[in-house]
């Protein structure tokens, strides 16, 4: 599944991967050697991360329900704690150094699964 940003409809991932069951969201990116370019994790829910045993770098996108953008936290470094977003119920993590600055707070995350646009609460149904 792709994943664009509005205003702008500029994608920033083209394959996203969901982790909402509890194991797939505790495992995430840990131990992985790298995340691909073009490639994300979506998490849900989830309104707080952390990259302990992790290799790399990440860019975070944390959303509410409607895919608002209500935090954005660019390249955090490995065996770190991210702030809780109150609010939040989705976070994208996507490989450190993707977003350079082009989502801020107040956009809104589109996701699309072969050209058809789907609302960010129907992917973790």
């Amino acid at each position: 599944m792709k994943c664009a940003v509005r205003p702008g409809g500029q994608i920033i991932a083209e394959a996203v991967q969901v982790a909402d069951t509890f194991l797939s969201r505790l495992a995430g990116l840990m131990f992985r050697r790298q995340l691909p370019p073009g490639q994300g994790l979506l998490l849900a829910p989830c309104f707080q991360i952390h990259t302990c045993f992790m290799r790399f770098s990440i860019d975070a996108v944390f959303c509410d329900k409607s895919g608002r953008v209500l935090y954005v936290k660019e390249n955090m470094k490995p065996w770190r704690l991210g702030r809780l977003v109150r609010g939040g119920y989705y976070t994208l993590e996507l490989p450190g150094g993707s977003l350079k600055g082009c989502v801020r707070p107040g956009d809104e995350l589109l996701f699309a699964d072969h050209f058809n646009q789907i609302p960010l609460g129907e992917i973790t149904k």
